[in-house]
């Protein structure tokens, strides 16, 4: 098969998760645009991805020239019809309406060929896919927080998903040198499938009175974890995590192994959804 050709990259969504995707696609020579309704969001974004290029500069892991040349090839914009691209990665709130609507504007704004696709953790990419025009086009690429960091990406083929669609979202994995692994169209797909029971076994255990979640983190990590349930949901952002839970316990036809904790839930209510919101398990 032929190399795609992507030279342009759009990311929607200027929050933690679509600003990381955004500086790491910047970093990876593709010209990048990121896109949020709100200019408060996309001024925040603008900033943290400054931070955190200069944060690998003091590390020596890049010069500066490379950071400034990472941020020449970054356009903020909060207007839709600068959404034109190769490649178009969507990185909005966990909704699935939301998202299908969001993709048939860019649809609208973009020619047939531009390949879209859905940064969702947890959601049906044929679902979303089957809500657009030409859903051979759209395609799952979930990356994991932080994106500059984590090297894994799940690239996740729907139904109608076609195989250049698949083959220009490896390529442009690869050329972010990410480690993508393809897999197909199940609740909570590999890896939040797998980690439901690391987050909702510690929950029961707390709800339990067995242990705290300081003690839970301690013990976790002390047996190999790089980080505790707690102190990661709460980098996640609970209502994230929880919205990951309700979705795969619900698709999976609510087995009661993997029911939500009541805990989480009242986080959420509270708006102790972690790092961002300045408190969740802890203060921060």
């Amino acid at each position: 098969m032929h190399q795609p050709v992507i030279q342009k990259i759009c990311v929607c969504g200027a929050g933690t998760m679509g600003s990381g995707i955004a500086q790491v696609s910047a970093q990876s020579d593709f010209y990048t645009v990121l896109y949020d309704v709100n200019t408060k969001v996309l001024e925040q974004a603008k900033f943290s991805i400054q931070q955190s290029l200069q944060v690998l500069v003091d590390k020596q892991k890049i010069k500066p020239e490379e950071k400034e040349a990472a941020l020449g090839r970054l356009y903020f914009t909060s207007d839709i019809q600068e959404c034109k691209a190769d490649f178009i990665i969507e990185a909005i709130l966990e909704n699935i309406e939301e998202k299908i609507s969001l993709l048939n504007r860019l649809a609208s704004e973009n020619v047939p060929a531009t390949i879209l696709v859905t940064n969702t953790s947890s959601l049906s990419v044929s679902h979303i896919a089957a809500g657009v025009s030409n859903p051979e086009r759209v395609a799952g690429m979930h990356f994991f927080n932080p994106a500059p960091v984590m090297k894994l990406v799940e690239l996740v083929r729907g139904i109608q998903t076609s195989p250049s669609t698949i083959e220009a979202a490896l390529f442009v994995a690869r050329q972010m040198h990410k480690t993508p692994v393809v897999c197909k169209d199940e609740p909570g797909f590999i890896v939040n499938r797998v980690a439901r029971p690391y987050y909702i076994e510690s929950l029961r255990l707390v709800e339990q009175g067995l242990a705290d979640f300081f003690t839970m983190d301690l013990l976790l990590e002390s047996t190999g974890f790089k980080m505790g349930p707690f102190k990661l949901m709460d980098l996640i952002g609970n209502d994230i995590n929880f919205a990951v839970s309700c979705s795969v316990y619900d698709q999976l036809g609510q087995p009661l192994r993997l029911k939500p904790s009541n805990i989480q839930e009242e986080k959420v209510k509270q708006g102790e959804l972690g790092k961002k919101a300045g408190r969740g398990y802890y203060k921060y």
